[in-house]
């Protein structure tokens, strides 16, 4: 009886596939039993070869020799990943095996993981297609029984191989131009450049922001407080002169309620999560980087699995998922979120808020599935991301918040001031977040809502005090990393593509499952660092903007792309023509960096020389502290200066630095506090947490410090 050979994306995942279809047995690279085979792979085991296996040439990097434009597009198996790529490619040609089921993750580039496998190993096997959208037992088996024929994937599988091959085409030859032509380890894609651009930019506002100086007058009376508002709604006075003189004409005089206006209210739940709000929530609360969200999703989603499929841009769920809410908010019905999840089944709820099936994608919106968490085994991360997934799934089960808001005008002199407060009726879906603030009123605006005692109309006050309140324009905030991941999502050069109604898909700066990816990569490259939350452009990622070519800092162009291969995934629009304006592209753009009078200069170059090469070192800001790296491209050398631990400071409870090296290695501060090594060890063990951990930590430090990144490693898929 012939076989079914299953190949999943990781082993995790495998075995959980495995263990669900009874392939007990296990051999080297697969589990096996019944009619079934499990094997896996280890993210890609295949990739898009390097230039130099069309030509021996492009071994050495050098301007004559661009563009690199190969007519047909080659794969290699990657050094690293090559033995499972032989145990795979074993496996899909024995004979017992019949037919292949592809049980990658479902969307596109786990689609192009196991095309590229199967096209490598030169398979010919009918094939299947598991797609499902999350790891339960009872998701797997439904997904076994609903396999769909591999054809009509093919339309997802052109679109993810026209996109690597688009980035491998724009982003090795512009890499290879500017590097060549400016002797720097400098790379540019056609999405991590604009998105560098968006952080430069907003950095020249700053820069050239210049801060006005204004007043405005606050009236606070018994139990609230009033603002002044001129004839024009204005607040602001640019005059102090002026500011005086209207307060000093107001002193003593009376207030008079010239208009009361009560209006009911009703604030709907916010929509349930996609990926990219996940990531801008974690960031702005836990201070999570978009690739730790993501880390601590896939790991609820493979592992824990009680959440649905991460990697979406969904936020809704399609009617057929709504039959398993009852079993999912019982799932969730323990701990903190038993009450609201109770008092949800009990109730009439109503998923309206939830279910759109127009807005629904691959997958739908991210939700908790029907297993209930164990949470003695999440990481504080995934509890905390655990957290955030239930608390907005009960939400938007939850009713409206309906409050009653208050606007007050009133007359003092010959002025008007304003105030405005709020009602509460009913909590609504804020009940969920209790004291924490999901939907703060975080508000710029001066008229802030407050709570108002019982006023009416003509109704006359005394002011106990007129203030003078002192005030200056603000600079546009810099980027923190959910405030780049909005920009991202809704770049602002694109609100008029936007409205066009041939773009089927939001233009934006990658997708969900691939922002995280791009924002570490311009913390590798150099390009930005991280103060605090906020993300600062280093010197080198400034010049690179300047001297790139101005079509590769827009986020039009990149946008159109994605509109174009959505296309193509869906089958209205041919691969073929796609590629061909990319070759175009990438020859225009290459063309231009050559052609181009711009210089380039190292402002962070040192006077310490590298062991190996002896060129000088450059100092940078990496995401894990500060280290000195060769500048010549081909070298890699690297030495830390600095890691940033999670170990924390006893004074203020910062993250420290750990400095130095051997014996000498010390753990500093920024408020000053200094402490050896070996007396952080003993102070760890003496509160209990151990030497052990302590070195586990350096050992993988070191780790890290010991394996070198050349430009090539920097040049990773941007999808």
């Amino acid at each position: 009886m012939p076989k079914r050979l299953i190949l999943a994306e990781k082993p995790s995942v495998a075995r959980e596939l495995a263990r669900v279809l009874g392939c007990h047995r296990q051999a080297e690279g697969c589990l096996e039993g019944g009619d079934a085979i499990v094997t896996w792979a280890l993210g890609h085991l295949v990739t898009l070869a390097d230039p130099e296996s069309y030509d021996e040439k492009y071994k050495r990097w050098r301007l004559e020799d661009l563009p690199m434009l190969p007519k047909e597009m080659r794969l290699s198996v990657i050094k690293e990943t090559g033995k499972q790529f032989s145990l795979v490619s074993a496996l899909l040609r024995r004979a017992d095996v019949g037919e292949v089921i592809i049980a990658t993750d479902a969307g596109r580039e786990g689609e192009l993981v196991a095309r590229w496998i199967l096209q490598k190993a030169g398979c010919r096997k009918p094939v299947r297609r598991l797609w499902i959208s999350s790891q339960t037992d009872k998701a797997i088996k439904e997904g076994f029984a609903r396999l769909r024929p591999g054809r009509e994937y093919e339309p997802l599988y052109r679109a993810a191989q026209a996109r690597a091959e688009a980035d491998w085409l724009v982003g090795l030859n512009v890499t290879r131009a500017l590097t060549c032509k400016h002797n720097a380890q400098l790379s540019a894609g056609r999405v991590q450049t604009p998105t560098l651009a968006l952080i430069v930019r907003r950095e020249e506002e700053i820069l050239c922001f210049r801060p006005q100086e204004y007043w405005t007058l606050r009236a606070k009376l018994q139990g609230f407080s009033a603002l002044f508002q001129d004839g024009k709604g204005q607040s602001r006075l640019s005059q102090r002169e002026s500011a005086e003189a209207l307060r000093s004409g107001l002193a003593g005089k009376r207030a008079t309620v010239t208009e009361l206006r009560r209006e009911f209210r009703s604030v709907p739940p916010p929509a349930a999560y996609d990926l990219t709000e996940l990531q801008r929530d974690a960031n702005k609360k836990y201070g999570f980087s978009a690739k730790q969200t993501l880390a601590a999703m896939q790991s609820l989603y493979e592992i824990h699995k009680v959440v649905t499929y991460p990697r979406t841009d969904s936020r809704y769920i399609p009617q057929d998922v709504v039959p398993s809410l009852p079993e999912r908010l019982r799932a969730v019905a323990v701990g903190q979120y038993r009450e609201t999840a109770q008092a949800i089944l009990r109730g009439k709820w109503s998923a309206r808020y939830l279910v759109n099936d127009a807005k629904v994608t691959d997958h739908h919106a991210i939700i908790p599935t029907e297993e209930a968490a164990n949470f003695t085994r999440l990481r504080r991360e995934e509890t905390q991301i655990y957290d955030l997934v239930v608390r907005r799934f009960l939400a938007v089960l939850s009713p409206p918040h309906e409050y009653d808001e208050v606007r007050v005008k009133l007359q003092i002199g010959g002025s008007f001031f304003h105030a405005k407060g709020k009602t509460e009726r009913a909590a609504g879906w804020r009940a969920v977040y209790g004291n924490l603030s999901e939907e703060d009123e975080s508000s710029e605006d001066d008229m802030r809502s407050q709570s108002l005692p019982p006023l009416s109309q003509g109704q006359s006050l005394q002011p106990m005090e007129i203030a003078l309140v002192n005030g200056k324009t603000k600079p546009p905030a810099r980027y923190t990393e959910a405030a780049l991941l909005t920009a991202m999502e809704n770049p602002p050069e694109l609100a008029g593509l936007r409205r066009k109604e041939e773009y089927t898909v939001p233009p934006s700066l990658g997708t969900p499952a691939t922002r995280a990816d791009i924002i570490e990569k311009l913390f590798d490259c150099f390009y930005v660092e991280r103060k605090g939350k906020e993300l600062h452009p280093t010197a080198k990622g400034r010049q690179l903007i300047r001297i790139v070519p101005e079509e590769l800092r827009s986020a039009t162009l990149t946008a159109q792309w994605e509109q174009q291969l959505t296309e193509i995934a869906r089958g209205k629009r041919p691969a073929q023509g796609f590629m061909e304006e990319i070759r175009r592209y990438a020859a225009q753009l290459t063309a231009g960096v050559i052609a181009s009078a711009a210089s380039y200069a190292h402002e962070n170059l040192t006077h310490e020389r590298c062991p190996e090469c002896g060129k000088n070192l450059l100092d940078v800001n990496g995401k894990k502290g500060r280290m000195l790296v060769c500048q010549d491209r081909e070298c890699g050398y690297r030495k830390s200066l600095a890691i940033v631990t999670n170990a924390r400071c006893p004074d203020c409870h910062k993250k420290l630095e750990l400095r130095g090296e051997g014996e000498k290695r010390i753990f500093s501060c920024v408020c000053g506090f200094r402490e050896k090594l070996s007396d952080f060890e003993k102070r760890r063990e003496a509160t209990g947490a151990g030497r052990h951990d302590t070195e586990k930590f350096l050992e993988r430090q070191k780790q890290k410090e010991e394996k070198r990144t050349t430009l090539g490693d920097l040049l990773r898929r941007e999808d």
